[in-house]
């Protein structure tokens, strides 16, 4: 004997793939109102070093920490919520605010005194030099 999961919408429009996430999304309010905020990540390496480039759109650069410790780098911030208008009817937000921490592995030992980084219209980019030597954990300022 099998076991199936009743799910009154699918009675209802049952060749509609999308239909129960868009049933239950409608009065949860959100699809992403369950999900926390993380910024996407593009990490590469050359014979040189890693880079890597991340989305941060609508963040100040002040709220942004990049450290380097036992050659973990670990991306952090918060990004604030706006101060909501009190004469507007809000229907619908979708846009994600809070904390977040993100860190990285780094396969080889890296020059932790060279390492930049550079925040402009919403992008980090962070170039980490490769390096023979052991190195000490460090904090990257962000320019």
């Amino acid at each position: 004997m099998t076991l199936v999961t009743f799910r009154p919408t699918r009675c209802m429009i049952p060749d509609y793939p999308g239909f129960d996430r868009v049933f239950n999304s409608f009065f949860s309010g959100s699809e992403l109102s369950d999900r926390e905020w993380m910024p996407s990540v593009d990490l590469s390496e050359s014979k040189d070093g890693y880079e890597l480039v991340a989305e941060i759109p609508g963040m100040d650069r002040k709220d942004i920490t990049v450290s380097l410790k036992d050659n973990i780098l670990t991306l952090s911030g918060e990004k604030k919520i706006e101060k909501k208008d009190e004469d507007k009817n809000h229907f619908r937000s979708e846009r994600v605010f809070g904390k977040f921490e993100r860190s990285f592995k780094l396969a080889g030992e890296v020059k932790s005194d060279d390492i930049k980084a550079k925040y402009k219209d919403g992008v980090l980019t962070i170039e980490i030099p490769k390096d023979e030597k052991k190195n000490s954990p460090k904090m990257i300022s962000v320019n």
